[in-house]
């Protein structure tokens, strides 16, 4: 029997298969954009998480700009500081609107390091809705359907109007450009094949004649089965017989 290298390509989202642009027999190119599934709703996340982005920066500016109004005050008052001090060393002023000048400070300095706390958390908040925002776009990104490998669609599970679930089998394709053909040989010949043996495969070609070419085993069974059904052998006495791979 002939067999390739088949992969079976799944859905990746979930939604409505909006565009399915393959039929069984076709041959596809790696990297082929074969189908689309809906992705509607994913688009109204992502321009909803944007729009909570864009307004939680929007908080940490606001923050900033009060951030910056307090170090201008306190700059205000560290002059008024200065200015007291000198007083208070002439005797023209007392030492309690020092401290009260130092209480202002002490409080302007509490209020600061509030503000970038809440700062902080703004910013932790907008780097985890841009994380959000990236799954989104993955997310729209998984929703096209993307031939993997370039060969043939043997099989074709979906159609266009059905709803795919995560993992949902869409096709099958396989390269038909290389094939394995699996044969059953006898213990007999066992001896005389080993892996990376070169071969010569004949096939009817009509009644009378026998096409040719060539192959290389690639594998040899480690353990007798009994004779397939599938396989018509031309010893019909032999019952235990090896797999091998060409």
């Amino acid at each position: 029997t002939f067999e390739a290298t088949e992969v079976t390509v799944s859905s990746q989202s979930i939604g409505k298969i909006l565009l399915l642009k393959l039929e069984e027999g076709q041959v596809l190119d790696s990297n082929q954009v074969v189908g689309i599934i809906d992705t509607t709703d994913l688009h109204l996340k992502k321009a909803q998480a944007i729009a909570q982005r864009d307004a939680t920066s929007f908080q940490g500016e606001n923050l900033e700009t009060q951030i910056a109004v307090q170090e201008q005050n306190k700059q205000n008052i560290l002059v008024d500081k200065a200015r007291v001090e000198k007083l208070l060393k002439d005797g023209a002023a007392t030492r309690k609107q020092l401290d009260d000048i130092n209480g202002s400070l002490n409080l302007i300095d509490k209020q600061i390091l509030a503000i970038r706390s809440q700062f902080n958390a703004l910013r932790e908040q907008v780097e985890s809705i841009g994380r959000q925002i990236d799954q989104l776009k993955k997310s729209i990104s998984d929703a096209r359907i993307v031939n993997p490998v370039r060969g043939t669609v043997l099989t074709k599970y979906a159609d266009p109007g059905e709803i795919a679930n995560y993992g949902k089998p869409i096709y099958k394709i396989a390269d038909l450009s290389v094939i394995f053909l699996r044969v059953y040989i006898s213990g007999v010949q066992l001896p005389y094949i080993k892996t990376g043996q070169a071969v010569e495969v004949r096939y009817d070609k009509d009644e009378t004649t026998n096409s040719s070419i060539s192959g290389v085993v690639s594998w040899i069974s480690q353990t007798a089965e009994f004779t397939p059904k599938t396989i018509q052998t031309k010893e019909e006495r032999v019952n235990l017989v090896y797999a091998v791979k060409v």
